[in-house]
């Protein structure tokens, strides 16, 4: 397993927290020096706020972390393309690099809509990276599996 193998794969763990406390199974590490600084998980549903996203969760706590608001030197490992506030977010952190679980045909800014990550005019750009296989399907199917379950309990 290599390294953004491993990570990923604890933003998956993230991931399956919200999907048990009923929010969309998104969920976010921050690395910094090989080592996971921070973690968060979506919790807009439970919090009743649109700013309870796993990333925003995720970068607080990492810049608290760091006593700095910029992440220059962190990776964040997402499981899901982040949406225009997320991504707004991780080019104000100046994260360096984010690796993907999952693109987001409905809301994301990674590259599925447009990519905030890579704008020309920014002061900061963020490397971009989608997971391979097996973890890329993985991330797909907690989706699927939860906005599925969703429809059924709703009839």
């Amino acid at each position: 397993m290599n390294r953004d193998e491993f990570f990923l794969k604890e933003a998956i763990k993230q991931a399956k927290k919200a999907g048990d406390i009923g929010d969309v199974p998104i969920g976010c590490v921050i690395v910094f020096e090989d080592k996971i600084i921070a973690r968060g998980y979506n919790r807009r549903n439970k919090d009743k706020s649109t700013l309870s996203h796993a990333e925003i969760i995720a970068i607080k706590k990492a810049c608290k972390k760091l006593g700095d608001w910029r992440l220059e030197d962190c990776t964040m490992y997402i499981t899901l393309e982040p949406c225009p506030m997320c991504a707004g977010a991780i080019i104000q952190s100046r994260i360096k690099k984010v690796v993907l679980g999952a693109m987001n045909s409905k809301a994301g800014c990674a590259g599925s809509i447009i990519n905030i990550l890579q704008t020309d005019g920014f002061n900061h750009k963020t490397e971009i990276s989608l997971i391979d296989e097996p973890l890329h399907s993985e991330c797909v199917s907690l989706l699927t599996s939860f906005f599925k379950a969703l429809r059924e309990n709703k009839k």
